[in-house]
């Protein structure tokens, strides 16, 4: 079987031999049914992969987020100190589960922000099929518990296609998780396979996601070897953790009550300090200076430092909390007698810690992603400092603290030109296949490295032909080579690095730089691509990029920088596309949308519906309309429709017999319109129309609420949401899965009447286009 397993699914060979015409006949012989197998010996393989982790953040990299479960896997295992990844996030899941570089495989950012081009479609080509199909088709179990962020925007409704989805053409067997870039740790938005699923406990029962993964993923894997122990499994593991919003039960946070009063700079210094002397720097490595956008600890307002403190302290419980998680997972291996034999990946970051929540950090960060950061004034953090962490907070640290998480580099995550974007700690466990114990390799290697490797371990060709499609060859090097070489010359010595016009090149020990754009400044006017600042490091002498060399050395810079633009040919880099709000809008990026037109009917039971799913309201007029029967022995309540949820959204609903429009502002203010009237009983049409201002983004409108054509009641929003809800709450009809959009709601969410139908209809008077993020930042908002 083995020289046929480049072709997937290995073929069929039809039985040769005499056919009997009487099964009982004693010349009857057929060889037995034998179940697909890998080769023997083949390990089980688990990647765990952290989401928004800094190199400088867990303890096992020298930070001051205690993570236990990872530095038990450096003993008995390898720590990687220049391993790298994409980044950003689901450019670097996309390498990793194939293979190939990010841009080979359509992800050149996020899918959000997909493009026509090849490079940024947002769509893996099936020449380039995923490591866990390639795993299934020569015998493994596989299964995928956390983040799935690979799949288009306008593939992520009920009705797919499911290509791109975990259990589709992803490969794996079992899939149970989230779909996007984030969600709530506290209400997420669940599947299993591609059905929707609700959570089984509420936040105030005890209920967290991470926990929960891992309580599914334990489930799994003990079932698996319960029912199939000589298959292998393939685990992929990938909590929504450390991603925004920094959610976790207080007492995880209060252990670190005053560790971070020092502030980032001392932070950074005393990170270190931890890493010399746990070798995980070499002992002349240099701390990079701190850029002059970000500010010292002792340039931020006094009044903010402990709120700033605070952020930290949650941030810390988050990483140990979710470590604690893994170290389950873990266990429940080692418990079943398959640890030795499991290849462990545990990969702490998908990129540099997360830059994302501005300069004085987010009580919901969706106020930054909607260019609205100015309304958290510095007096409303401290107001809500207590709520860090909770239910009623969905909390980014601030940019101070992502810098300082990845100590000694610089920059931080979406920087792909330094190392401080890129270069995520990384251990390797697998006693029955690894004879060295804590240890550290220093060879270069990257994300698209490992299902390389694990081919390797199991003893599996890359495959030519999977499903009828011949296949491109994979771009990752194995890291097998180095497993108990730690001289070993490095066999990846070439990568390229792009994103948002941040780029680089790694060639043989040298780097070339130049650093585009700046996460957390969605205003700033961008250079001219050619204009850009280019930097040379000599990664010999200097581990950290810490000495800029292009100005002694321009002949190098320039073979180097030609090096970046032939790798970023053969790769679908080019066209280099910095547009950040432009691309947000599925129009000018020339990407498809699921819905279309201006009109949306919508049926009783639709729910999760992404915004994808639905018309955008956004920025222009609106009309909801529905058809429902209300009881006639009880007031009518409940949901209509509601699109998000606590922390942006809207909905039309009834509480206490009377129709509500209520607009939810960023979860600080709620625009509440109510029918001066009861919703008579039987069939009746109710109606809101949302009359838009217009003159740009995020204006307000007037509110008209109607029974059966007839004005019941007015009303005013203020301000609206320009560009995004939410990144987890959805849209549902007759109910409101996850946090509800308004606190207003009587009793249950769930309608107690009966909705034959609600249609949306949007004006004509769209001003998504005018993409001025400027002019909506200079909004103010008195919050209710």
């Amino acid at each position: 079987m083995g020289d046929r397993r480049e072709v997937l699914p290995i073929p069929d060979r039809p039985h040769v031999g005499l056919l009997t015409y009487d099964a009982k006949d004693p010349d009857t012989t057929f060889p037995p049914i034998e179940p697909l197998l890998p080769p023997a010996g083949a390990p089980n393989v688990l990647v765990v992969l952290l989401d928004d982790v800094g190199y400088g953040a867990s303890s096992a990299f020298g930070g001051p987020a205690d993570t236990p479960t990872a530095e038990r896997l450096q003993r008995g295992g390898l720590t990687y100190n220049r391993f790298h990844t994409t980044a950003l996030c689901a450019p670097t899941r996309a390498a990793l589960l194939s293979g190939r570089n990010h841009h080979s495989v359509g992800m050149g950012m996020i899918t959000e922000t997909a493009t026509s081009a090849p490079g940024s479609s947002g769509l893996r080509p099936n020449t380039k099929a995923a490591l866990p199909m390639t795993l299934k088709l020569n015998g493994y179990s596989t299964a995928q518990f956390g983040k799935c962020h690979e799949v288009p925007p306008w593939q992520t409704s009920p009705v797919g296609p499911f290509d791109a989805w975990p259990t589709g053409g992803g490969g794996f067997e079992h899939f149970y998780g989230f779909i996007g870039g984030e969600n709530n740790q506290y209400y997420p938005a669940l599947y299993e396979g591609v059905t929707p699923v609700e959570a089984d406990k509420t936040p105030e029962e005890g209920y967290h996601l991470t926990e929960y993964l891992a309580n599914r993923a334990i489930d799994w894997v003990r079932t698996q070897k319960s029912l199939a122990p000589d298959k292998p499994f393939f685990v992929y593991f990938a909590p929504g953790a450390t991603h925004a919003p920094h959610h976790v039960p207080q007492e995880w946070a209060d252990k670190y009550a005053g560790r971070f009063a020092d502030g980032w700079d001392t932070q950074r210094e005393s990170t270190f300090e931890q890493q010399k002397q746990r070798g995980l720097v070499p002992a002349d490595a240099e701390l990079t200076a701190r850029p002059d956008v970000i500010p010292a600890w002792d340039e931020m307002d006094e009044a903010l430092k402990l709120v700033l403190e605070r952020q930290m302290e949650v941030y810390a419980g988050f990483l140990e909390h979710t470590d604690h998680h893994v170290g389950r997972v873990i266990d429940a291996i080692e418990a079943l007698g398959a640890l030795e034999n499991t290849l462990v990946y545990y990969i702490i970051g998908d990129n540099g810690a997360s830059a994302e929540g501005t300069l004085n950090g987010a009580f919901n960060e969706m106020a930054n992603f909607n260019g609205l950061a100015a309304i958290e004034t510095p007096e409303f953090m401290t107001e809500v400092k207590d709520k860090l962490g909770t239910t009623e907070a969905y909390n980014h640290y601030s940019v101070g603290w992502a810098w300082a998480m990845c100590a000694p580099l610089q920059w931080t995550k979406q920087v792909a030109s330094h190392w401080g974007g890129t270069r995520n700690g990384t251990i390797v466990h697998w006693p029955a296949g690894i004879r060295s114990r804590g240890e550290t390799r220093s060879q270069f290697t990257h994300v698209i490295d490992v299902a390389a490797t694990v081919l390797e371990a199991a003893g599996l060709p890359e495959p030519t032909f999977v499903n009828g499609v011949q296949q491109a060859p994979i771009e990752g090097t194995s890291m097998v080579y180095s497993f108990d070489e730690a001289d070993a010359p490095e066999r990846h010595d070439l990568q390229y690095f792009e994103m948002a016009g941040n780029r680089g090149i790694y060639y043989k020990g040298w780097s070339a730089v130049t650093r585009h754009s700046t996460p957390w400044l969605p205003n700033e006017v961008l250079p001219a691509l050619d204009d850009d600042v280019w930097e040379l490091y000599d990664g010999a002498t200097d581990w950290t990029q810490a000495h800029d060399l292009a100005a002694e050395m321009p002949e190098k810079l320039a073979a180097l920088q030609r090096l970046w633009l032939i790798e970023a040919v053969k790769y679908n880099v080019l066209p280099i596309d910095d547009r950040r709000f432009e691309r947000l809008n599925a129009t000018i990026a020339g990407r498809p949308q699921l819905v279309s037109g201006n009109t949306q009917v919508l049926f009783p039971g639709m729910k999760r519906l992404s915004e994808n799913s639905v018309l955008d309201i956004k920025n222009r007029s609106f009309t909801v309309t529905a058809a429902i029967e209300t009881p006639r022995k009880a007031a009518t309540n409940g949901v209509i429709i509601a699109q998000g949820g606590r922390f942006g959204g809207w909905a039309l609903h009834v509480s206490d017999g009377r129709a509500k429009f209520v607009y939810n502002l960023l979860g600080m203010t709620e625009f509440v319109t109510e029918a001066d009237e009861d919703v008579p009983a039987g069939s009746h049409q109710i109606r809101a129309e949302f009359a838009y201002d217009g003159g740009g983004l995020a204006k307000g409108g007037d509110v008209t609420l109607y029974y059966d054509g007839r004005n019941v009641g007015a009303g005013r929003v203020d301000q609206t949401q320009p560009m995004i809800f939410s990144a987890d709450e959805t849209t549902d009809i007759g109910d409101d899965y996850g946090m509800p959009v308004s606190a207003g709601y009587s009793g249950a969410t769930k309608f107690n009447g009966r909705i034959d139908v609600v249609q949306i209809d949007v004006g004509d008077d769209d001003h998504s286009h005018l993409i001025d993020p400027a002019e909506v930042s200079r909004v103010a908002i008195s919050r209710q």
